[in-house]
């Protein structure tokens, strides 16, 4: 086991992902904080963690802890990435990196000043990681897409579907203005990105509120309990974010795309698909069928690409760990993710391209340029992006 030490910051539902995938790569969890005291004892003693911290403070004075993970609601990472750092702690948070772009710009500016930090920071946009995605993008690298016209998908989901459906993302104070595209289409954008090498550079969105006025549960509900809730008291409350959008743009290099975000489309619980097509063929893929890589063909029969390492382009073998027919899927990305991340810690390596906080700052300029679309009815541009990392 490793000697580098890590500690979660949140016991929500994305904290024991993280813990999961930390233990599948041998890495040693020291610590806890959750909300209260008590959450964060009743976290350490269910998931067999050592300590529960009392603070913050505790967590970052910690010597054993080398490694933060914040899974902490948005409106906290801004302050818990800047201690952390302060503290000299490599920081692995959750998306998104900060509640607006001068929040976000000040941590990328401290990831890449000059010199730059000797810390190594990410966010989680862990899509990028499964690895059909790569090949995906060693595919387009290498030219056999040729020029890319355009590329189309959606991220859909359902378990915001009646309005007894209560999540704290849904509250523009916790979460930010913005909620079903900067919670599930920031994930789609940043993959295509990704995948195509290309940044979008224009937008124009349209954003609508399906539920105007949902039924909140006089208290806590955590990500996706409430589709398993039996009835309790609940009061009515008004809706100041999404359910639902769709944004056209532009890219670099000419290329046009569109997309679809909603967290009302009942059947959908967690399905982003993506389709790039180019001037010598197309391919697609579909996060709910992880395994299978779509191919596209003018003139001849269409193909479906298996996850299996033997098929897989060298450079992204090291991303998939079991044979072909045994599938990878969801934990698996997170997996991978912090494989890429703990060995650029340790060895100053990275063979696979991990979202930075760079890329976490590009994503909230995104949502911006998207807000101020829906606002003034008109195309926006993005402003104050950086070059994706490579």
């Amino acid at each position: 086991m490793s000697e580098i030490g890590s500690a979660l910051v949140g016991t929500g539902f994305i904290a024991p992902v993280h813990l999961e995938a930390l233990r599948r790569l041998g890495r040693h969890v020291v610590g806890v904080l959750g909300s209260t005291p008590e959450k964060g004892k009743a976290a350490a003693k269910a998931w067999g963690i050592p300590r529960a911290y009392d603070s913050y403070h505790a967590l970052l004075a910690d010597p054993d802890v080398h490694v933060v993970h914040i899974t902490s609601p948005n409106r906290h990472h801004f302050e818990q990435c800047g201690r952390a750092l302060d503290a000299n702690k490599h920081v692995i948070c959750e998306k998104p990196l900060a509640m607006n772009s001068a929040e976000s710009s000040e941590l990328s500016r401290r990831e890449n000043g000059s010199p730059p930090i000797r810390e190594v920071t990410a966010v989680c946009y862990n899509t990028r990681f499964y690895p059909l995605c790569l090949e995906a993008r060693a595919r387009i690298a290498a030219g056999q897409l040729g020029e890319i016209y355009h590329v189309t998908g959606s991220y859909v989901q359902d378990w915001l579907l009646y309005n007894t459906d209560f999540n704290w993302r849904v509250l523009a104070e916790e979460s930010g203005p913005l909620r079903a595209v900067a919670d599930i289409g920031t994930h789609w954008l940043d993959l295509v990105q990704f995948v195509t090498r290309r940044q979008v550079v224009k937008v124009c969105a349209d954003l609508s509120t399906a539920i105007p006025v949902r039924r909140r549960p006089k208290g806590s509900v955590e990500t996706f309990q409430s589709k398993l809730d039996t009835p309790c008291e609940t009061m009515p409350f008004a809706v100041d974010t999404e359910d639902y959008g769709s944004v056209l743009f532009h890219m670099q290099g000419g290329t046009r795309g569109c997309f679809t975000v909603s967290q009302v489309n009942a059947g959908r619980k967690n399905c982003l698909r993506f389709e790039i097509a180019g001037a010598k063929g197309s391919l697609a893929w579909n996060s709910e069928r992880p395994n299978e890589l779509w191919l596209g063909h003018r003139d001849k029969p269409n193909e479906l690409l298996i996850r299996d390492p033997a098929l897989l382009q060298p450079g992204i073998r090291p991303y998939t760990n079991y044979p072909g027919g045994h599938n990878e899927g969801f934990p698996d990305t997170f997996k991978q993710l912090f494989r890429a991340v703990y060995d650029r810690i340790e060895r100053g390596v990275i063979a696979a391209p991990f979202p930075t906080f760079q890329d976490g700052h590009r994503e909230i300029v995104l949502c911006e340029a998207i807000l101020r679309s829906q606002r003034e009815q008109r195309w926006a541009d993005v402003d104050g992006g950086q070059l994706l990392s490579e």
